[in-house]
């Protein structure tokens, strides 16, 4: 393996929203001298922090999208990954973690284990990510760490452990005690630049030593040499180290560190720490699926020398084209290299490629084995993988979660058609939880997205980056018409207009179908309707399915069945039974009592069970039914069928319910009937639209 992979490092820094993430990676940036001053989230010098770039980022105080930057720190490099920590940019989440070997999971020393850290978890879960935990804002009034470390049992089900304790608190905070080598280590200067290393103040001496034991007591189970060693009283650090390192990559031990980011303490031991116990790319053993050998594994080795196999993982469009983020996890990637893309089989070869930092980018030659970087101008979608032409493989892509809510969107300015038909081609490639679509009913365009904040941002960006002046409005429901009666129909079209004429008579029965949406029977007997105008009756009847009469919506379940009628050889025509068809429908229609139906959507809505109440009443609220809650160990799982019309907004009602901690997805079901009061109320509107059209003509 080259020193180059062994130095490298791959981390996200992760956690709930205003934890501190971006304020940490601001420090880590200045510590490893990749900055020369350091700018705040909310700075007052009007910059902002480095990792957010955007415009509404700086604005907002929160970061949107992931953001990357490469640092090196005692002559390691490390690739970090800021991502956001709403729920609403879960994708961002999603896809750094998909790429990174380790995190830092950045908790509140006063908020503690918060929703999103609950939601990051599970994220870092599902990748199999080794993680150290640093416990942030120390200085802050009603900061407790050892609470935090608690919580990270209680509520994650971790095996944390302190690794340091804080040098007083809150306002007070100086330093941290290093647990592992029981030194005091103080951070002097205005930027917390340069280290103090002194012995442990006497007053925190024997607590000190209570929660080094504490230490040495869970690390000695990941190492049999230092469970000796320990028995005897003469561990090393070296030994202790070794342990906490196994420990973290096998996922059975979080490291618990703390500081104060915004007050630049404790940032440089949690550097250390990053190298000391977080992977370099070879110790995560990798899988691709062998496209030549019916999808079998195909293990990754970690070389620079193996053909080469990348990952991209995110897309951004740029001024300058596409960019796209791509990880290697076999071989090398150099200028001029043919790749080929496994999800398309189109080869390409590497123009420009770049080192990322922020927004800002630095122009390389070649790229090594486990390295984070990104290519210019290249036609790919999130999550293909690009591989050396001489094998054929890809890597299993992340976890995309459905979107949960929608907006209908409408131009104030009709001339900005093709601007906005650009950034949602954009915007949906680039973020696959972003969906869009036309409704072939209202003809709106609606946008799709995990929550009002998330539909905000791109309806916000759209207006500043293309210039679009957009309304939004909510989405026409996608309601049905239906019939709940049989009744007769006998109608006879006939018209005369000079030379021939137009003659059909059409009779026969209208009823509900429970089976299909539309159902036609020929039960025609001695020709009355002559075999060439059956199928002109079976048009006739279709026509009149696209808009019912009740609220000019489509209507399903309905069999027709044909038993009589009449023909003239000479007026009977293919028009004639199509239009005697139409007027026996509605004929029929009227008498068989139409109702309005509306989508039913499956909802399964996971969360903490203490809101488990919350959770039951807003269903209820929402005219849904309960199917079945479940409960594993603190977490509620409520299965429920609910009317597509009331979910608009409950992400953001849900939340509220549950301070944020509980998440729902939602598909469609099936259609069921409406109440009798909305029925009115829906058919008072139609009419209302159809007397505004009128007048309007």
């Amino acid at each position: 393996m080259s020193k180059s992979l062994e130095l490298m490092r791959n981390i996200g820094i992760s956690a709930h929203i205003d934890s501190g993430k971006t304020t940490l990676t601001e420090r880590i940036l200045y510590y490893s001298k990749k900055i020369h001053a350091i700018h705040e989230v909310k700075g007052k010098d009007g910059v902002g922090a480095t990792m957010d770039s955007m415009e509404l980022e700086r604005e907002r105080g929160i970061t949107i999208a992931s953001a990357a930057t490469n640092v090196t720190w005692k002559n390691h490099p490390i690739n970090i990954i800021d991502t956001p920590g709403h729920v609403d940019f879960t994708i961002e989440v999603e896809r750094a973690l998909r790429v990174l070997d380790g995190a830092v999971l950045v908790l509140c020393s006063v908020g503690g284990v918060q929703s999103q850290s609950i939601t990051v978890d599970r994220q870092l879960k599902r990748y199999n990510v080794p993680r150290l935990a640093f416990v942030n804002k120390c200085d802050r009034s009603g900061a407790n760490p050892i609470r935090v470390k608690d919580q990270l049992c209680e509520k994650l089900g971790h095996n944390a452990v302190m690794m340091q304790l804080p040098i007083g608190l809150e306002e007070k905070l100086e330093g941290v005690i290093d647990l592992i080598t029981m030194q005091a280590v103080y951070f002097d200067g205005g930027s917390g630049d340069q280290m103090r290393i002194e012995p442990i103040p006497e007053a925190l001496a024997a607590e000190a030593q209570k929660y080094r034991e504490l230490l040495l007591d869970a690390v000695s189970m990941f190492s049999d040499e230092l469970a000796e060693a320990y028995l005897e009283g003469k561990e090393t650090t070296e030994q202790v180290k070794d342990a906490i390192r196994k420990g973290t990559l096998s996922l059975d031990l979080t490291p618990v560190f703390l500081g104060s980011a915004y007050k630049n303490k404790g940032i440089q031991p949690l550097l250390d720490a990053v190298l000391e116990y977080l992977p370099n790319p070879s110790e995560i053993p990798y899988m691709a699926c062998d496209l030549d050998d019916n999808e079998k594994d195909y293990p990754i080795t970690p070389k620079s020398s193996a053909p080469t196999i990348a990952l991209a993982f995110k897309l951004e469009d740029g001024q300058y084209g596409q960019l796209t983020y791509i990880r290697i996890y076999q071989g090398e990637v150099k200028k001029g290299l043919e790749l080929v893309n496994t999800r398309t089989g189109k080869r390409f070869k590497v123009g420009r490629l770049i080192r990322m930092h922020a927004d800002s980018m630095e122009d390389i030659d070649t790229a090594p084995c486990g390295d984070i970087v990104a290519l210019f101008g290249i036609d790919c979608a999130s999550g293909d993988t690009f591989c050396d032409t001489s094998i054929n493989v890809a890597m299993s892509t992340m976890f995309v979660p459905e979107p949960v809510i929608s907006l209908a969107i409408n131009l104030k300015d009709k001339k900005s058609e093709d601007k906005l038909s650009r950034a949602l081609n954009r915007f949906t490639k680039e973020d696959p939880t972003f969906k869009t679509y036309v409704d072939h009913e209202s003809s709106e365009t609606i946008i799709r997205g995990m929550g009002e904040l998330h539909l905000e941002i791109y309806i916000e960006r759209m207006r500043r980056e293309y210039g679009i002046q957009i309304e939004t409005g909510m989405p026409q429901v996608a309601y049905r018409e239906t019939i709940t009666r049989t009744a007769p129909f006998d109608y006879t079209h006939k018209k005369q207009t000079g030379g021939s004429g137009q003659y059909g008579r059409v009779a026969g029965i209208l009823e509900p179908s429970h089976e299909k949406d539309y159902e036609f029977v020929d039960e025609i007997k001695g020709g009355v309707i002559p075999n060439e105008f059956i199928s002109s009756c079976d048009k006739g009847f279709k026509a009149c399915l696209p808009k019912g009469k009740v609220i000019g919506f489509p209507i399903v379940g309905v069999k027709l069945t044909i038993n009589d009628g009449n023909f003239h050889p000479v007026d009977s025509s293919d028009i004639a039974f199509q239009q005697a068809a139409i007027g026996g429908f509605w004929q029929a229609f009227d008498k068989a009592k139409p109702e309005i139906l509306e989508p039913i959507m499956k909802v399964s809505i996971e969360g903490p069970s203490e809101f488990q109440g919350n959770i039951l009443g807003s269903i209820n609220q929402r005219r849904g039914i309960i199917i079945s809650t479940t409960e594993e160990s603190n977490f509620t799982r409520v299965d429920a069928e609910v009317p597509l019309s009331e979910m608009f907004g409950y992400s953001t009602v849900l939340r509220s319910l549950t301070q944020g901690k509980a998440e729902f997805s939602m598909e469609f079901l099936k259609y069921g009937k409406v109440p009798a009061s909305i029925s009115e109320q829906l058919k008072k509107e139609f009419q209302d639209k159809k007397k505004t059209e009128k007048k309007s003509k």
